[in-house]
This record gives structure tokens, sequence and C-alpha cells, in this order.
């Protein structure tokens, strides 16, 4: 019975033992009796270049409309579909038959007009002369003299009759008005045209260099304005944007461009302002319509305050939060107002002073520790618990097993 006593006994002694072992040291305690150490960065003003990622869309730097300018059949097409053209280039011919008929009718019509002018104007000289000598009247002279001035009249009208049909003969060659990438051709040999009709026979693009069209909110717009005026950016002193592009399929353009002008009026219904840039496109890889992000480099901010987005949360109400280690090493919770993502940081506008420090490493420790814990700000990837490093949580893979 006495063996039973000392038997239980010992096993109570063991099992309180056991739960004495098991009980977990507070997390503000290291294996040393230290503080938690928590990894923080020192928030630091330092040089950044904003810039602002706007939609866009490109568009041609020339567009011109092929029309005729006289009527008639169209007897050829000279020209490539798809393929480039130069200005003055001849594209159709339309029958030119009955202009050159025109032409030569006011060539001879001109002839006429001269020969006759001959005839007038020597006689015109001789009563000229016999006026003098009253061997013809005054009346007589300036009859002479009045067709002698109407000859020179019509000489000259033949003249302007003729340039006309010239021209005329001309636009039977429809020519290109600019350089550029024809399109479709609307119309084929034999099809009838008319002088200024209203349907395009072809439609030419120049695509070097070429628009970007983008469109940015008047509130951005007036924002950028006022830190432009009161110093917090800065700019050339040509104020000429820079800009980059981001195509479609997420790769940068190799070309940078240069922004051209913003537009006067901001659209009623969006409230966007449209700024358009030109690029130089020599390979053609932008083409007219395609949609695009620009890079807009507003200005330098010589004084930015950026922050680790690792160290930045969200509250119940969706505003950012960050934890500050004070000076005498407790943990305070502060709102902050960002304004953009810069690179891996958040530029942050409001709420943080250059030389506090908030933690980036071992924030999930935190709420473990009691309201007035005292805790060891470390530089990043040092932070620890009880000794050991503080693994960082990683991505499981998809399909993975879970331990």
């Amino acid at each position: 019975m006495q063996y039973k006593t000392i038997k239980l006994g010992a096993l109570v002694l063991a099992m309180l033992s056991l739960t004495g072992c098991g009980k977990q040291e507070a997390p503000q305690q290291q294996a040393g009796g230290g503080a938690v150490e928590l990894g923080v960065v020192e928030v630091a003003a330092r040089k950044v270049t904003m810039t602002a990622e706007l939609p866009g869309r490109t568009n041609p730097y020339l567009v011109a409309e092929v029309r005729p300018q006289v009527g008639g059949i169209v007897l050829q097409r000279l020209f490539k579909e798809g393929g480039d053209v130069k200005r003055s280039d001849v594209l159709y011919q339309i029958d030119p038959a009955t202009y050159q008929a025109a032409h030569n009718s006011a060539v001879a019509v001109l002839a006429k007009a001269e020969a006759n002018l001959v005839s007038a104007k020597s006689r015109a000289e001789r009563y000229a002369d016999l006026v003098k000598i009253n061997a013809v009247s005054k009346q007589e002279y300036d009859d002479t003299d009045a067709a002698y001035k109407q000859a020179t009249a019509d000489v000259e009208g033949a003249k302007a009759a003729v340039e006309n049909a010239r021209i005329n003969l001309n636009y039977t060659k429809v020519t290109a008005p600019i350089s550029g990438r024809i399109g479709k051709s609307d119309v084929t040999p034999g099809a009838l045209v008319t002088a200024n009709q209203p349907s395009a026979l072809a439609r030419i693009q120049q695509l070097d260099p070429i628009y970007v069209d983008v469109t940015q909110s008047s509130v951005e717009w007036l924002r950028l304005k006022r830190e432009i005026e009161d110093g917090v950016l800065k700019t050339d002193n040509k104020k000429q944007a820079k800009v980059k592009l981001k195509l479609e399929d997420g790769r940068m353009y190799p070309q940078e461009g240069k922004l051209e002008f913003s537009d006067v009026t901001v659209d009623q219904a969006t409230g966007m302002i449209t700024l358009r840039a030109v690029f130089p496109n020599p390979k053609h890889d932008l083409l007219p319509g395609m949609y695009v992000r620009a890079v807009l480099e507003e200005g330098v901010n010589e004084q930015a305050i950026t922050v680790p987005q690792a160290g930045v949360s969200r509250d119940q109400k969706g505003r950012p939060l960050v934890i500050l280690v004070t000076p005498d090493n407790k943990i305070e919770r502060r709102i902050i107002v960002v304004d953009k993502e810069i690179g891996n940081d958040w530029l942050v506008t409001s709420g943080l002073s250059v030389g506090e420090k908030i933690v980036v490493e071992g924030s999930h420790l935190i709420a473990r520790l009691p309201p007035d814990a005292t805790v060891k700000p470390v530089p990043p990837s040092r932070s620890n618990q009880g000794g050991k490093a503080v693994e960082q949580p990683q991505a499981t893979p998809a399909g993975a097993a879970k331990q």
C-alpha cells in the first residue's frame, strides 16, 4: 500500500513537471529575457521622379482622304493596297480623253486671240500717229484703241482657259496629297467617279511620327499644377514632359516620346482632359487605334517620403495603416495617406515624418504582445523570436499538400 502511494505521488510530480515544461514563454520574452525583435526601416526623404500612367489610343500624325477633283471612268489603280506611298505619287488614272480635247480647244482659242491681238495692236499704233495730224478723227482713234485693249483682254482670258483645262487634265491623274501608308481602295478600274464626291477613293495615314492621345482627370491636372507652382515638383525649363509607352502586351515601347499639348477644354461628361504626345515610329510598330498606356513624367519630388509596401496594411475601413516603433521602443499604430506606387514602395503624402521607424518584418508577433510591451527594432531580415530567425510566409504552389 505504501509502495502504491509513493508511486502515485511520483506520477503526480511527473505530470506537474511536464505541465511546467509545456507552458509557453510570453512572446515578448526571448530565451535570454530580452524583447521581441522586429524588423524596421527608418523613414527618410529621397529624390523621386514622379510619373503617371494614363490610358490612351494611338492616332496617325497626318490623315488624308483621296477624292477625285474631276469626273470620269477610272482606267487604272497604280498603287499596292497597304503599301507606302509618297506625296505626288499617282494613285489612279481617270480617262483623260474629254479633258485633253478641252485643253486642245482652249489652246486653239488662245492662238486665235493672240492673232487678233497682233492686228489690233498695229492698227492702234497707226491711228495713234494719224490722229496727231488730224488724218483720222478722234472717235476713230478711240474705237481702234478700245479694240486693241479688248484683244489684249481676250488673250488673257484665253490663257486662263488654257490653264484651267490643263489643271483639269492633270486632275485625271489622282495623286497622293501626303506621304504615308495607304489603305484599301474603295473603287476598281471601270468605276465612275465624280468631282468632290463624298466617298473617298482611299485613305492615307502618316505613321511616323505618330500621336498618342491620353486622358487625365481635371482633378489630377489641378493637383499637378499646384505641386509645380508650390515647388513640390521640379520640372525642366522647357516644362516639356517626357513620355514612355506601355504596349497592350505589357512590353515597353523602345522609343521615348514627348508631350505636345493638353486640351483647353474639360469633357463635361467625363471630367477628363486630353493630352497629346508624339512618338517616333520608324518601324511602324504602332498602328492607329491601338490601346496603350502612357507613362508620363510629371516632375521630380526632391523630398518624397516612401515606405515599403510590406510595412503598410489596411484597417477595417480600408485606410492605410503602419506600425511604428517609438523612441522608447513601444508599439504605435498610425493611419497614413498614400498617393501612388513607386516600384515596391508607397508614396506617403501625410502621416509620417523623417526619422520615424516602421515595422516591415515580424508584425504578426505584435498581436500576441501585451499593450505596453517593449520591442527591439533591428534591420530587416534579422527580426527573430526566441533567438531564431523568423521565417517569412511563402506562397504555397497550387495543388500542394498542406502539412
